[in-house]
């Protein structure tokens, strides 16, 4: 062995210290990109949309537990310069990309109720404009119907009167309509109950039905402090929604019922009624959304926008009798 190629052992002892030097700087790098990763997976899950980062590839190399839940979407989203839609399992999403580097992510943002919405407001629009352009001729199918009620022999008298129900159903229509696309808004001053129950049942009296219904109604008087028409309104909704159900009902007759109880603070009425079951529990406060064949899907969601316009509430019992209980404020 030569002389030059002999270490000595200060340099032995500066390589070693070299060598620890590079360690250290080393596991200092990969701690710092160990933080930054975490850190960068904390941002991703604290975002409130699914989020995906992809490799170049296309593989996923981070995604939240938000994409997690939805599966395959990812199969259906691609890298675009423009935002765009998706559906997926009955919702909609609008997606973003972006990337840096070799990196591309992806958001999926839920606009489902969104959509919902601006589909109610123009759906709710065209049936206030419909509303209106029909509103005029059902005024004077009205009163022609009732001048000719007067002329006609006795034996016509009942085709006049089922003219006379129609349009009553259709007047109902057009103004749970018409406030649905106003909003509705309570005028209040004290009533009894019993001039309520005159108009409800003047409302029945209008409503065709075959069976042989039984009505059960409070008969002790109170005072309410409300809007007669909206809760003439509320009422008359629930019963005559009770009278299609029993309509539909394989037996010969049927029973709706409405109970009241009181506290200090709130009017509380329970309606039942031996009807069939309900199907979409889900869909009942749902607006345009209905399952009866007479139905417009708007007196439930009215309903309930009228008892809470008097301070109150609707909400669908659970019991073993079908019913639903009402609230309005004493106040």
């Amino acid at each position: 062995m030569s002389a030059q190629s002999i270490v000595t052992p200060e340099e032995l002892n500066l390589l070693i210290e070299q060598t620890y030097r590079v360690e250290n700087e080393f596991n200092e790098l990969k701690t710092s990109y160990t933080h930054l990763q975490d850190t960068v997976e904390k941002i991703v899950e604290f975002l409130p949309n699914p989020i995906w980062i992809l490799n170049e590839d296309g593989n996923v190399f981070l995604k939240n537990s938000h994409a997690n839940n939805l599966g395959k979407l990812l199969e259906l989203l691609e890298p675009k310069n423009d935002d765009y839609e998706v559906k997926f399992n009955s919702r909609f999403y609008l997606i973003k990309s972006s990337s840096y580097k070799d990196k591309i992510m992806l958001s999926a943002t839920d606009t489902t109720e969104q959509k919902r919405k601006e589909n109610l407001a123009t759906m709710g629009q065209m049936a206030a404009h419909l509303s209106h352009e029909i509103r005029n001729p059902i005024g004077s199918i009205s009163l022609l119907s009732s001048t000719l009620k007067k002329r006609v022999k006795a034996e016509n008298i009942s085709i006049v009167e089922e003219i006379q129900k129609s349009v009553y159903r259709i007047d109902r229509i057009i103004k749970a309509t018409l406030m649905f696309s106003k909003g509705v808004e309570a005028s209040k001053k004290q009533i009894n109950w019993s001039e309520l129950k005159d108009s409800i049942d003047m409302d029945i009296g209008y409503y065709a039905y075959s069976k042989d219904i039984e009505f059960i109604f409070p008969q002790d008087d109170f005072t309410l402090n409300a809007d007669k028409d909206l809760l003439e309104m509320l009422f008359s909704n629930f019963i005559i929604n009770a009278i299609d159900a029993i309509e539909l009902d394989d037996e010969d007759d049927g029973i709706i019922e409405i109970v009241y109880d009181s506290d200090e603070q709130y009017h509380k009425f329970y309606i039942y009624d031996s009807g069939i079951a309900i199907e979409n529990k889900k869909e009942l406060f749902e607006a345009f959304q209905s399952t009866k064949v007479k139905g417009n899907g708007l007196g439930l969601v009215l309903s309930r926008q009228i008892a809470e316009a008097h301070g109150g509430s609707v909400q669908l019992m659970d019991s073993e009798k079908k019913g639903f209980e009402i609230r309005l404020s004493k106040q």
